[in-house]
């Protein structure tokens, strides 16, 4: 592993702020000094050659003072194990372009100086260096001999079975060791459907029923079957929303079946590159419109800057996978947090109500989460054109005194609109023996559980499986992966893909169940197929990460020598992982432990479901004061509201 010191990592005025914080913590720091440092993992050793070429790489970013690097204690923050940062996967391609084959990848962390008088010591360091990284996608190191960690290569280890001859008991352990968030009927249900498949569950088969079946997958509250004041309701909360479309249908050509909606657009010019001759050209046909606004809360809560921009991503990952390939065109992104509490700057309004501690306040959420979504979409080449911000808290009739409503768990939207050709708004049936195709990066050891843990009020699950819950963002793989996308529907009716879907909450564990069902088919996948970044990745890490930037894909195997030649063009890794069949069933092999770790019909793990009930019951309202009796009526009037559209 070669170590090359890089330039400044910070701003004067970063550093500035930075050093306030370390104080608060440690009033005896004095001054404190940041750099890049990366880190290069060789197959071989580099010519004296492609040593210049590396450095020059290296080479980047403005000229800024540093100090002597003997100057302070010295801590490294390094990407956490396990993981690759976006910078990584960018930087490793680069290298390769420019011919460092051997490069087998270049990881990049800060190499932060801290001076007190007297020196702090290794306890007292470690406490105060807790300010200088984020927990969810860095770790702390203070002998810098770690760093070799960043390019282990452990050994994978197998899938485990979950005993049912304990009963519920067997599950409820499952579930607090995994963060499952299984209802008591989910468990049942699982109880019954693996006694009449005479046999015990992998931990990879709770895991994907789990994501797959999660709130943030099947919305089980707005599907439930609801009972207020004891009387049962005939509309479910998604009935109501639908109730618009159902009575006024027309224009819409795709609601509440797919990844976006789609309304009819006018007639027009639509501008793509000609398959034949890659010239722009204009085709005159219906410029229909893709919607899409979604929510991504708990990973912004947790950390705002990658929760914020992964919700951005997947956003546009929607709408790419629409139909049978959409474009995304412009986005939006908004945020409704708690009271600010700004230092310094506190309102009479702004009570201090607790949170848990591994929940980003308002104030962090609202410094790093608008340019975690603007970053992404930048990155991406989608311009972010509109938004929003609010702040709200705020005691509630009815509520007993101590109680406030608000924002602690933040509402962070993504939105945004694209376009889709009338020809290709709906899915194709798939074919039996079609090819199902991992478009985009590799699996990696991130946002495992996150369909799970959204949906989950903030704090009520560990703070280990919130952390491991989140993934992060690498726009630029993404980038790649919609222009094959865009080359594919460019073709129009001779466009290869039959079926897309993106990647999300509960991985491919989640994304390829879809696929298959949608034609009520079966598929064999195997396991080993699935392109990955870590080698010591479990059955169930494998089949269930979150990592971005990829989706699925069903195409026909006549099909195949013509899309593998697209993403060449465009340099996107693809892997083809299994096939269509069938049989109605989803059986995941692994060759490498000559296993089955997922062989269970589809129909149980989609189709039959227990339904929610939920039973509610009126509260009384005691209305109170319209000003609370300690604020002047002249404060409230000059009050702000912290609520703004913005423009990013």
């Amino acid at each position: 592993m070669l170590q090359l010191a890089g330039p400044a990592a910070l701003s004067a005025f970063r550093l500035a702020k930075l050093l306030e914080r370390l104080r608060a913590l440690e009033p005896t720091v004095a001054e404190v000094a940041a750099r890049f440092v990366h880190f290069v993992d060789l197959a071989e050793p580099l010519s004296p050659q492609q040593q210049e070429i590396l450095r020059q790489l290296l080479s980047y970013g403005p000229t800024l003072p540093l100090a002597p690097d003997e100057h302070g204690e010295r801590v490294l923050v390094v990407p956490r194990a396990g993981t690759i940062s976006p910078w990584s996967s960018k930087a490793t391609d680069i290298a390769q372009v420019c011919g460092l084959a051997a490069v087998r990848r270049i990881e990049r962390g800060i190499a932060y100086r801290l001076h007190a008088t007297p020196a702090l010591g290794a306890q007292r360091l470690g406490r105060a260096a807790m300010v200088l990284f984020d927990r969810m996608t860095e770790e702390l190191l203070l002998d810098p001999l770690q760093a070799a960690r960043l390019f282990e290569h452990a050994q994978p280890r197998p899938a485990t079975r979950v005993p049912l001859r304990h009963g519920r008991a067997a599950l409820q352990d499952a579930d607090r060791r995994f963060g499952l968030a299984l209802s008591a009927d989910e468990m049942d249900y699982l109880l019954e459907s693996f006694a009449r498949l005479r046999r015990d569950p992998s931990d990879v088969e709770l895991m994907m029923f789990a994501q797959t079946n999660s709130e943030h997958c099947r919305h089980k509250i707005f599907n439930a079957r609801w009972v207020i004041d004891g009387e049962p309701r005939d509309e479910s909360l998604f009935d109501m929303i639908r109730y618009t479309h159902a009575v006024s249908p027309a224009g819409v050509l795709s609601a509440y079946r797919d990844n976006a909606a789609v309304i009819a657009g006018n007639r027009g010019a639509l501008y793509f590159p000609d398959p034949a001759s890659g010239i722009y050209r204009a085709s005159a046909e219906p410029i229909d419109i893709l919607i899409k606004v979604e929510t991504h809360n708990h990973p912004t809560a947790i950390s705002p800057f990658p929760g914020a921009a992964t919700g951005s991503g997947g956003e546009i990952r929607d709408e790419g996978a629409t139909g049978r390939g959409g474009k995304p065109k412009a986005g939006l992104t908004g945020f409704s947090v708690s009271q600010l509490r700004i230092p310094g700057y506190e309102r009479p309004w702004e009570r201090e109500f607790g949170a848990p501690a591994r929940i980003a306040s308002p104030l962090e959420i609202m410094i790093e989460g608008p340019i975690g979504a603007a970053s992404f979409n930048n990155e991406f080449g989608r311009p972010a054109i509109c938004g929003y911000f609010r702040t709200f808290e705020q005691p509630a009739a009815g509520d007993p005194p101590g109680r406030t409503r608000g924002y602690h768990k933040p509402i962070m939207i993504a939105g945004g609109l694209g376009n889709v050709r009338r020809t290709l708004v709906d899915k194709a049936e798939v074919p039996i023996g079609a090819k199902l195709i991992v478009l985009g990066g590799p699996a990696m050891l991130i946002g495992l559980g996150g369909g799970a843990a959204s949906s989950l009020g903030s704090g009520s699950s560990s703070a280990d499986l919130d952390f491991a819950s989140v993934q992060r963002g690498n726009p630029e793989m993404q980038r790649r992966a919609q222009e094959v996308i865009d080359r594919c529907w460019a073709l129009g009716e001779r466009n290869p893909i039959a079926l897309i879907h993106d990647v999300g909450a509960g991985g491919l564990s989640n994304a390829v169940p879809e696929a298959v069902a949608h034609s009520h088919r079966g598929a064999r996948i195997e396991l080993r197929a699935i392109p990955s970044a870590d080698s010591g990745l479990s059955p169930m890490e494998l089949w269930c990460n979150e990592a971005q930037e990829r989706y699925v894909l069903v195409i026909a195997a006549a099909s195949l020598p013509e899309f593998a030649a697209i993403a060449a063009r465009e340099r996107c890794p693809f892997a083809v992982i299994g096939e269509i069949d069938a049989r109605g069933e989803l059986t995941v092999r692994d060759a490498l432990f000559e296993d089955r770790p997922v062989d269970m019909p589809i129909d149980v793990l989609l189709g039959k479901t227990p339904r929610l009930t939920r039973n509610v019951r009126s509260v009384a309202v005691r209305r109170r004061r319209a000003v609370p009796s300690t604020l002047r009526v002249s404060s409230r009037v000059r009050r702000p509201t912290a609520c703004c559209a913005c423009r990013q």
